[in-house]
C-alpha cells in the first residue's frame, strides 16, 4: 500500500475514533440468528443492522443473519446464545420470561395503547430495567425490538366474541400471560416453538394460533387457516440478544456502536411493521383468509386483564405495571 493511502486510512482511522490496531486485526465475525422468514421485517432491520454495524466499525465487526430458525428453535438459540455456541439471537420476549421473569410484564395483555407507547416503553428507561434483567443468564440485550400486535386465527370458525374462542386449541408462547388468558377464554393453549407451528397448523394438531399479520402473511398460514380475528389482545416485544462474554471481548467503541445501533433498528423495525400491517391483511384476505376487524376488544379485555395482571403484581408488586400505564400519556 502506497505510504499516503496508508497514511491517510489511519488519519480517517483516528479521526472516527478508532484505535489503529484495529486495522492489523482480522474482522470479528458475529452470526445473528431468529426463526422469522426471510421475508419478514425483522430480517430486514436485522440485515440493516448488519450493515450499519460494518460500515460504523470501518469493517472490524460483520454480522451473518441466519433467518427461518436454521440455527434451532427459538429455545434452542437463546441457549446456545447463553453457552457461547451462537453469538446473537432476537426472538419474541415470552421465550425469555423463564430466566427473567419480570419480562413477562410485557407480554400482559391488553397493557399498551399503541405503537408510541411502546416506543416509550421499550426505548427508556423502563425498557433499560427490563433488559438488564438477562445480564446473571449471560445474556447482553442490546435493544428490544418487536414481534407487533397479536391476533387470532383458526381453521374452524370465525372469532368475534370471547365466546367464540371457546374449546379451540390454540398455539401460544410459553409465556404464562399467555397461556393464562386463554385458558380464561375456555380455549386450550397449547404453547410450542413457532419453527414446529406451520406443520402442526396442517396436521391438525391445533386449530388456530395467534401472532400479527405481518407475520401470519410471511409464513403463509393462510395456507393452512381460513379465520383471521384482529383482537390485538397482546403486544409482543422482542430482545435482540448477545453473549455477554463475547460482548464484553469487544473493544470499548465496538461495544458502543452494539448498543446504539441495536436501538436504531428498533424504531427502524417498529416503523417497517407498521407500514407493512395494512398491506399484510389485505394481501391475506386475496389469499382467501376470512378477516373480522370489527371486534369488541372491550370484551375480551374484561375477561383476561385484571386476572393475568393480578398474576404478575403478585409476584413483583404493582409498580412496574404502574409505570407501564403512567407512559401510556407522558
Amino acid at each position: 500500500m502506497p505510504n499516503m493511502t496508508r497514511r491517510s486510512l489511519l488519519a480517517g482511522t483516528v479521526a472516527a475514533g478508532w484505535s489503529t490496531n484495529l486495522l492489523a486485526q482480522a474482522p470479528t465475525k458475529l452470526r445473528l440468528a431468529h426463526g422469522h422468514p426471510e421475508v419478514d421485517p425483522v430480517h430486514t432491520a436485522a440485515l440493516k443492522l448488519s450493515e450499519v454495524v460494518k460500515e460504523r466499525t470501518n469493517g472490524a465487526v460483520e454480522i451473518q443473519v441466519f433467518a427461518n430458525g436454521v440455527l434451532g428453535s427459538d429455545p434452542t438459540m437463546i441457549s446456545s446464545v447463553r453457552g457461547g455456541t451462537l453469538e446473537m439471537c432476537w426472538t419474541g420476549n415470552p421465550f425469555f420470561t423463564g430466566i427473567a421473569p419480570k419480562l413477562n410484564v410485557l407480554d400482559l395483555p391488553f397493557l399498551f395503547k399503541d405503537r408510541e407507547h411502546v416506543g416509550r416503553v421499550l426505548d427508556g428507561p423502563i425498557g433499560d430495567s427490563l433488559r438488564a434483567e438477562l445480564l446473571p443468564s449471560n445474556l447482553v440485550a442490546l435493544a428490544t425490538w418487536e414481534v407487533g400486535w397479536r391476533n387470532i386465527t383458526n381453521s374452524k370458525r370465525p372469532v368475534r366474541t370471547p365466546a367464540d374462542v371457546k374449546g379451540l386449541k390454540i398455539r401460544t408462547t410459553p409465556n404464562p400471560a399467555h397461556i393464562k388468558a386463554f385458558q380464561l377464554l375456555g380455549a386450550a393453549p397449547t404453547p410450542m416453538a413457532f419453527t414446529e407451528l406451520y406443520t402442526a397448523m396442517e396436521m391438525g394438531s391445533v386449530d388456530g394460533e395467534e401472532n400479527p399479520v405481518t407475520l401470519i402473511y410471511n409464513a403463509k398460514f393462510y395456507e393452512v387457516q381460513k379465520h383471521l380475528s384482529l383482537t390485538q389482545h397482546a403486544f409482543t416485544s422482542a430482545p435482540i440478544v448477545m453473549n455477554k462474554a463475547k460482548f464484553e471481548s469487544l473493544a470499548p467503541d465496538v461495544q458502543k456502536v452494539m448498543l446504539s445501533t441495536a436501538k436504531e433498528m428498533a424504531v427502524f423495525q417498529r416503523k417497517l411493521n407498521t407500514e407493512t400491517e395494512a398491506s399484510s391483511i389485505a394481501e391475506l384476505k386475496k389469499a382467501g383468509m376470512q378477516v373480522i376487524e370489527q371486534i369488541d376488544r372491550e370484551a375480551f379485555r374484561k375477561i383476561v386483564y385484571e386476572d393475568v395482571k393480578k398474576d404478575f403484581v403478585d409476584k413483583f408488586g404493582p409498580e412496574l405495571v404502574d409505570q407501564i400505564a403512567a407512559a401510556a400519556t407522558s
